[in-house]
């Protein structure tokens, strides 16, 4: 048996399965409260490229549910934490880190190189969209995370395809743009399909977290550390369990 850091791991996913995750290519759109939690599972699995891709900096209200945000890190831009903790987890994994807004002029350069799979972690309707359009037409695998704010039970968080998914918001106004596209809701996603009696729905801007600084509205809304946590981790999951058992 192989003694490294990746023990524990190659006994579940054998040396074929080490191999394949380090040979894949994955880029994390968002590196917020859902997004930083799935950059630090892909680190820890052996990954062996990441590219990282944020335009914000860390604020003081990101400490209560972003990973990369702590005192010492505020004002700091959260790609350059998130290259920095990648390399001390594990050294060999290739990260290049985009400090760049996502949007429709961006995205070919951002998501260029044929990535293995795209984890979207954006909730910014607009940006999201795009993306979500150009990653199914240019047929590059991925998955979609959903809204995570204003939930708090865990057993509802699952993965479905966009089609099926219910009790989200972000969801709804995303197919209506979708739909207008012609895009086939045939995606994966992370969601909740927890109720919320009593809680106001969410009212989303065309941009929030992704725009901090533009001069432009954004939808502030209550989250816990637990359940942003957890769906990043499930994003991280899906991929991980797909690139190791690829053929």
């Amino acid at each position: 048996m192989i003694n490294d850091q990746f023990t524990r791991l190659r006994l579940l996913v054998g040396d074929d399965g080490i191999k394949r995750l380090q040979n894949a290519f994955v880029i994390v759109a968002g590196l917020g409260a859902v997004g930083s939690y799935a950059v630090e599972a892909l680190a820890r699995a052996g990954i062996g490229r990441l590219r990282l891709i944020d335009s914000d900096t860390v604020s003081l209200s990101n400490l209560n549910r972003q990973l990369f945000a702590l005192h010492s890190t505020i004002g700091q831009p959260k790609t350059e934490i998130a290259r920095l903790r990648v390399r001390d987890i594990n050294p060999a994994c290739q990260t290049e880190v985009c400090q760049q807004f996502i949007n429709a002029d961006s995205i070919p350069e951002l998501f260029s190189g044929r990535p293995d799979f795209v984890i979207d972690a954006i909730d910014s309707l607009n940006p999201k969209t795009d993306l979500i359009a150009y990653l199914w037409q240019n047929n590059i695998p991925f998955i979609s995370s959903m809204g995570a704010a204003l939930r708090t039970d865990p057993r509802f968080i699952s993965v479905d395809k966009m089609e099926n998914v219910t009790h989200c918001r972000l969801a709804y106004m995303l197919r209506k743009r979708l739909r207008h596209r012609g895009i086939p809701l045939k995606f994966p996603c992370v969601y909740s399909s927890q109720t919320r009696e009593g809680i106001p729905e969410p009212q989303f801007c065309e941009e929030n977290e992704q725009t901090a600084g533009l001069g432009r509205e954004r939808a502030v809304m209550g989250s816990l550390p637990t359940i942003t946590g957890i769906f990043g981790l499930t994003l991280a999951n899906y991929v991980i369990c797909r690139l190791y058992q690829a053929n």
